[in-house]
């Protein structure tokens, strides 16, 4: 009985202690990082100057966050990737010169390089460049051979765990050029593995990902509800990292670049939003939810971010 009462004892006083520590661990605090773009509404007008002010409210898994950081991105340096599906149908070749042009108009600040989704890999061509002609020294025909990209999806989340710069403090940006067909998985599912797969990947990886639209060699890529279903599971994929999915219907576009215009004054206004919220343990991708204040402008921030232990902060 004695040995009992002390037992019980023994555990009253661990449990005394450790609830600092517990308590610790509750209120511990991550950080990360969001790219935000405030556009004006209107082709030709000047974006809105928004400061940290016009910020409401940010969330983090549904839990309030504290806003450390708000500056526009201005001439900071980007790093772009042109990620091609080889298993395009070949008349992408008449979309050639709006890529090249594209490509030519990229500041100094932006390093570009050309990819091909191939068997389930984004297969580089070169390195990240400033030099507009090594860089489209890559750009060549896709294969057009059905299912040559295994899936899209499987693309993504490789060219995320081998983006090929370790530099966590520049703007990664991709541009996919698709329809988002996945023969691994051929029926719409918001819950599709390989695309909730490809979005923890990309946000891991602080990646901003776009696509544009071109229709695929193959069966299903031919059907309306084959490219449908592609073209909304590549909506989720872009609203999750903040980019956006260029597409009008099923049919290819005539050109590039209207998209192409869009990305580029995308790229110039942009905002690095930083922060802190509650997290426990590891790093963790969290729903995220903006509001700002921005008359005349449309907003686009990610629909999630990756939180992190603020000791193991990437940036």
């Amino acid at each position: 009985m004695r040995n009992t009462v002390f037992a019980t004892l023994l555990s009253a006083v661990a449990l005394v202690l450790a609830a600092p520590a517990l308590a610790q661990n509750e209120a511990a605090q991550g950080q990360g990082t969001a790219v935000v773009t405030v556009l004006p509404k209107h082709n030709g007008e000047m974006a809105p100057n928004i400061s940290q002010r016009d910020i409401q409210s940010v969330k983090a898994g549904g839990k309030t966050a504290q806003v450390t950081n708000w500056q526009a991105f201005r001439n900071g340096p980007v790093e772009l990737v042109i990620l091609i599906d080889e298993g395009a149908r070949s008349s992408l070749g008449t979309q050639i010169g709006d890529i090249e042009k594209f490509v030519r108009s990229l500041p100094p600040n932006v390093k570009a390089s050309i990819a091909y989704m191939e068997n389930g890999q984004a297969v580089f061509s070169g390195p990240f460049a400033t030099d507009h002609d090594q860089v489209l020294k890559a750009l060549h025909l896709p294969q057009g051979i059905p299912g040559v990209d295994a899936s899209p999806y499987f693309c993504l989340s490789d060219l995320a765990r081998h983006w090929p710069s370790q530099d966590r403090s520049v703007r990664r940006e991709a541009v996919a050029i698709t329809d988002g067909v996945d023969y691994y998985y051929r029926r719409y599912d918001p819950d599709d593995p390989y695309v909730q797969a490809a979005i923890t990947d990309t946000v891991r990886a602080g990646i901003v990902v776009y696509s544009l639209y071109w229709k695929n060699i193959g069966r299903i890529d031919n059907s309306y509800y084959g490219n449908e279903t592609g073209q909304n599971l590549m909506d989720e994929v872009t609203q999750a990292t903040g980019g956006t999915n260029f597409w009008q219907g099923v049919g290819n576009p005539v050109s590039f670049q209207p998209y192409f215009d869009e990305l580029t004054r995308r790229l110039n206004n942009q905002y690095e939003l930083s922060f802190t919220a509650p997290l426990k343990g590891r790093p963790a991708v969290e729903n995220f939810d903006l509001k700002l204040t921005a008359p005349g402008a449309s907003v686009d921030a990610p629909k999630s971010v990756i939180v992190v232990p603020e000791t193991n902060a990437a940036r």
